[in-house]
């Protein structure tokens, strides 16, 4: 059913080198092409080179999508809004994780607009999609620039009082090499708090400080530095897999982290509205799944940065991370990352 609608690639350009195509399938990005220290091209992000590839009978997959309507994990599946319970699909155990088995990841978006270095796709999900409440019209504007970034712009309206939070959900590897890891790029986060979780990925309700423990980054270091210590919240999660409480608090126009490869030179700086970024270290990829090139997708060949509202939000109600979105209103979020 869903591939009798029409499922398009589309390239976007700069006269800098910078290129990236995205399909309305999940709006996914699929590559995304940055020149290295020498001037070569490399694609940065991980994904399928055959649309068939991203469908969810073949391979349930968040390479590159659009993320929503939840995006991170709701506990238990469940939301409440004023006073009314509802249930989620829970696809991550007893959670819901990314909108659920039949997430926006998964659905064909409309095209509104095409050209050289902007693209606006469009999605409509009815009342009831995934247990999810009101209808909501969400559109997602993608943008090259010219100083060098993918500027990625969310909005959404709602006609009853419901929850959203979007994100992209690119696998990155700046060494532009799949085949190898990601514990030597160097990380800096600008948060001084993460949100610990317990055994089922939930957070505990805590924003812990991060000095003196392996989730501190606000000193550049590699990822593989401290992955493997004898911490708690590593043992949990695999690795990294852990939401940042921003310092940046909204404000996208400081840099919230910084990600460098020391092989290419490739380094990608993230802006966001957001109050959070997960930080998730590729710690379920197994070498079950092969991507472009027939490389074979192993642990810790990408990191994810994916800004949001914390996880499990609406039912934690963090005062600077409020994910309720009700009819007059607009959900606007920015995130850009922009190559150094």
């Amino acid at each position: 059913m869903l591939m009798k609608q029409k499922v398009t690639l589309y390239t976007l350009r700069t006269p800098h080198g910078l290129r990236a195509t995205i399909t309305n399938l999940g709006g996914r990005v699929v590559s995304l092409f940055v020149p290295d220290r020498n001037g070569i091209p490399r694609d940065v992000v991980l994904g399928f080179e055959n649309v068939e590839d991203y469908l969810p009978e073949n391979h349930r997959s968040d390479f590159g999508a659009a993320i929503g309507r939840y995006a991170n994990r709701l506990n238990n599946g469940q939301i409440t809004i004023d006073g009314q319970t509802y249930q989620l699909p829970q696809n991550d155990g007893k959670n819901c994780l990314h909108g659920g088995s039949d997430g926006w990841q998964y659905r064909i978006f409309n095209v509104e607009e095409v050209g050289d270095s902007r693209l606006v796709l469009s999605l409509v999900s009815e009342d009831g999609d995934s247990g999810f409440p009101g209808n909501v019209c969400a559109r997602v504007t993608y943008m090259l620039t010219d100083d060098n970034a993918l500027d990625i712009q969310y909005e959404a309206v709602t006609d009853e009082p419901t929850v959203i939070n979007m994100t992209n959900h690119s696998y990155f590897n700046l060494n532009g090499d799949a085949s190898t890891d990601i514990l030597n790029h160097l990380l800096t986060i600008d948060a001084d708090r993460y949100t610990p979780i317990g055994e089922t990925f939930i957070p505990t309700g805590e924003l812990a400080f991060v000095e003196g423990t392996p989730m501190d980054f606000r000193q550049s270091k590699p990822i593989g530095c401290d992955i493997a210590a004898d911490f708690e919240q590593l043992r949990i999660g695999r690795g990294y897999d852990h939401n940042w409480v921003l310092n940046t608090k909204g404000d996208d126009s400081r840099p919230c982290a910084h990600l460098e490869s020391p092989v290419t030179g490739i380094a990608l700086e993230v802006y966001t509205t957001e109050p959070g970024m997960q930080v998730y270290t590729g710690n379920f990829l197994d070498g079950t799944v092969v991507g472009k090139g027939g490389v074979v997708y192993q642990q810790r060949a990408a990191v994810c940065l994916e800004t949001q509202k914390f996880p499990d939000s609406p039912n934690r109600h963090w005062p600077e991370s409020d994910a309720f979105l009700r009819p007059g209103e607009v959900f606007r979020s920015h995130t850009k990352f922009r190559f150094l």
